[in-house]
């Protein structure tokens, strides 16, 4: 049996005094360092036009961001981050209109949670559809924000039966998605709907690498009139500080000034984050990653190693006309505000297509129409099209003297439709053809040259002076000309009706058409119709 002397049994006891005090210390700092290495969660609203989306944004910023900052929030950043119980979660902002297609899905692209809003009153439309459709594709988490429950009509338990069928199964029907009821308009569930993307966010595990170098995706990029080009990034990994060298596809900069959404000078940008960075020699790509580089030189070499990497914008990969010799081909120079509107175009575009026209890209760009811009259009006779931007006064007078069109606008379907209008343009217009008379012929009198004077009975219809004329042989008819002459009696009428004779000139403009007595003439009249896409 084993003996303890008092001091073995005080020697002891500090010794388990020692661990239990040790772990004690400790916990929280585990706890601390772990709370530490988790991100942000970034968060994308997803959902159909009008079912709340930018109201539910705006109540998240009113709710969670200052009063005297929510204003300040930088107008072309595309995102923003908000803080909830001391947690922050940042939102990207992303456009609502169908028309901006590919940025919700470079939105969900980038983000780790979606929050897919459903008006109660309307339940699923066309781009609810779309956004589980990109939700899936990106194995996105997400939540149901069943939105506008104050309305008349608000059925939420039909947007739950609707979502099934779409394979979506909410929480409380026995499936996997959260779902809250909302209604952005009064702010009513709000605080519930936030804390359920914290607890998602928390079940992802979201972490952040500080050690890495940075890298990430470019959200947003614009042309700014004061600092020169200027592009939003979100931080995925490590940290995007000033003075870095930062490769954007064949594009560097070196960072001369960051912003948050607030635009309030930061010297980092920690993962989850977004960073307004100006610092560009050339427009930045849209939905490109980013990475940083150890110095100038190593920038140049990643940035011509990038060379060939596919355009995002994907109306830049057409064909060139000379590829396609079957359609005529609307050349264009593009300009908008920042690149994101113009990705926005290209997806609505697309649809103006068909297989007798297309559209070529000569130039694209972010910034007002310029004298260059004009230039570049001169060559081929392109259309310039703007959206959201000016004109420059010179680059109006060579447009004028050159004859090259302009057109500017702040509204995507005008712009679109000016494109639609260019491209009908080019197609040849429909013919409508009409009957009108038919005349057996009696006797020829003189044929010389391109005319033929010739005498008939109009056995249907009534013979019009300036209508055309076709030869029926058999099932066949031969374009013969166009009536420049006609007589009754001997004395010039405008028409002749059934029954009576006439006299005819015709001025031939078919050399094979040889008409003899008794052949039957088919007197017509054509309309042109401008074809349509």
């Amino acid at each position: 049996m084993l003996k303890w002397t008092s001091s073995k049994i005080k020697s002891h006891c500090q010794t388990v005094f020692f661990v239990v005090e040790f772990y004690t210390l400790m916990a929280p700092n585990t706890a601390q360092n772990h709370a530490k290495n988790v991100r942000p969660p970034v968060v994308v609203v997803l959902g159909h036009v009008d079912h709340g989306k930018t109201t539910l944004l705006d109540t998240i910023r009113k709710t969670s961001i200052a009063a005297k900052e929510t204003g300040s929030i930088t107008q072309h950043i595309g995102a923003y981050q908000a803080e909830i119980k001391g947690k922050k979660i940042t939102f990207l902002d992303t456009p609502g209109h169908e028309a901006f297609s590919a940025i919700r899905s470079r939105g969900a692209h980038v983000a780790d949670i979606a929050i897919l809003v459903i008006a109660a009153d309307e339940s699923l439309k066309p781009q609810t559809q779309e956004a589980i459709r990109i939700i899936k594709q990106e194995e996105l988490p997400f939540v149901v924000a069943i939105n506008k429950i104050d309305r008349e009509g608000a059925n939420p338990q039909k947007v739950r039966q609707d979502l099934s069928a779409e394979d979506v199964v909410v929480e409380d029907w026995g499936g996997k998605v959260p779902v809250v009821e909302i209604s952005a308009r009064d702010g009513r569930n709000i605080d519930a709907l936030l804390e359920m993307i914290l607890l998602v966010a928390e079940l992802e595990e979201l972490t952040q690498d500080t050690v890495s170098p940075a890298q990430g995706i470019v959200i947003e990029s614009y042309l700014d009139k004061r600092r020169g080009y200027a592009a939003t990034l979100i931080v995925q990994k490590g940290v995007l500080e000033i003075g870095q060298w930062v490769v954007v596809g064949k594009t560097i900069g070196k960072i001369k000034s960051m912003e948050d959404f607030l635009g309030k000078n930061i010297e980092r940008a920690f993962p989850s984050q977004p960073a307004l960075v100006v610092g560009w020699s050339n427009p930045v790509d849209v939905g490109r990653p980013f990475a940083v580089a150890a110095s100038k030189e190593t920038a140049q070499a990643m940035a011509i190693a990038n060379i060939n990497i596919k355009p995002l914008l994907l109306f830049m990969t057409q064909p060139l006309a000379m590829t396609e010799t079957d359609k005529r081909t609307l050349d264009i120079v593009f300009k908008s505000d920042v690149a994101s509107s113009m990705e926005a175009i290209d997806s609505v575009l697309k649809s103006t297509v068909s297989d007798k026209v297309t559209y070529h890209v000569l130039d694209y760009g972010v910034g007002n129409i310029t004298e260059g811009d004009v230039k570049t259009a001169i060559s081929s006779h392109a259309c310039i099209f703007g959206f959201r931007v000016g004109v420059e006064s010179s680059a109006k007078k060579l447009a004028e003297r050159e004859h090259i069109k302009v057109f500017a606008s702040d509204t995507i379907y005008e712009l679109v439709e000016g494109v639609r209008r260019e491209l009908t343009e080019l197609l040849d217009p429909q013919i409508n053809r009409t009957v009108i008379a038919k005349l057996r012929v009696l006797a020829l009198f003189k044929k010389e040259g391109k005319y033929q004077i010739l005498g008939g009975r109009v056995t249907s219809g009534k013979v019009a002076r300036g209508a055309l004329v076709d030869l029926v042989q058999g099932n066949t008819l031969i374009k013969l000309g166009k009536i420049t002459q006609l007589q009754q009696n001997k004395e010039d009428v405008t028409e002749v009706r059934e029954g009576l004779e006439a006299g005819l000139r015709i001025d031939i403009s078919a050399s094979n058409a040889e008409v003899k007595e008794g052949d039957i003439l088919e007197i017509y009249e054509e309309e042109k119709v401008q074809a349509t896409l």
